[in-house]
């Protein structure tokens, strides 16, 4: 894979021409700016910047703007390969908090291993309605130890308004949920999107993050996508290394509250 290659067309495709993710959500392009703008329970940020030392703290300021009139709390994503190469502290001076960095993987579907089998007594259930995703949201706050009161709200939506862009899988053991993933279908970029997949303490070292990293593949693959995309842990990036993905750039949130 050529990495050079694969994160500009990520820049391009996934950034630069970011499309609506769901019911109400628009993107609006301000200058050198792209940011996903929605309501209460959608994800409000910024996905692109084009900006150099000359025109960042104006940029910036007039995003703080625009949310804070409507109320927003919103998200400034960035990428280590973003410029100006003070970014972040520029975002962090405006107000804003840092989150941890988290590594951006991508893997070209067809390098990607077979996977391994499920532990014994585990099963893989499709979700597709509230229940299911009850059953998501718990073993998400189970696997990573905080509550997530926004998560099953904006997962619903995105069930209604678009369920063809959303794979949403939890696996099982017995009648309780112990891992839980999802990924993201970006039609026409050939990139699908992986989140989640964090296991509950008891059953983690058993191969089920790999096992639905695999499913997920297989999944894309048959619908056509060439790339997965994962923003990585310290945690899942070392099995993602060892599966196949490469690490391209590193990403850091960025959040500011009105």
């Amino acid at each position: 894979m050529d990495r050079d290659h694969v994160l500009a067309l990520f820049d391009q495709r996934i950034r630069r021409d970011a499309q609506p993710d769901g019911p109400g959500v628009r993107v609006e392009r301000d200058g050198a700016v792209v940011r996903r703008v929605g309501g209460e329970h959608a994800w409000n940020g910024v996905v692109w910047s084009g900006l150099d030392a000359a025109t960042a703290d104006a940029a910036i300021a007039a995003q703080v703007r625009h949310f804070t009139e409507l109320g927003l709390e919103f998200e400034w994503k960035t990428y280590a390969h973003d410029r100006p190469a003070d970014l972040g502290r520029r975002l962090l001076a405006a107000g804003f908090t840092a989150e941890p960095d988290e590594a951006l993987m991508i893997a070209r579907i067809a390098d990607l291993p077979a996977g391994p089998g499920l532990p014994e007594g585990v099963r893989l259930e499709p979700v597709t309605d509230p229940a299911g995703v009850d059953l998501v949201v718990a073993a998400h706050e189970q696997a990573f130890g905080t509550d997530m009161p926004g998560l099953r709200e904006r997962i619903l939506n995105h069930l209604r308004h678009s369920p063809d862009t959303l794979s949403l899988v939890v696996a099982m053991a017995g009648d309780q949920p112990v891992s839980a993933a999802r990924m993201e279908l970006n039609p026409g970029t050939g990139f699908a999107g992986l989140w989640g997949g964090g296991t509950v303490p008891a059953w983690r070292g058993r191969g089920i993050y790999r096992a639905l990293v695999a499913h997920r593949a297989r999944q894309a693959a048959e619908l056509g996508y060439e790339y997965l995309q994962v923003d990585a842990s310290d945690q899942s990036r070392p099995i993602l290394e060892r599966l196949g993905f490469a690490r391209l750039s590193t990403t850091t949130p960025y959040n500011y509250q009105p």
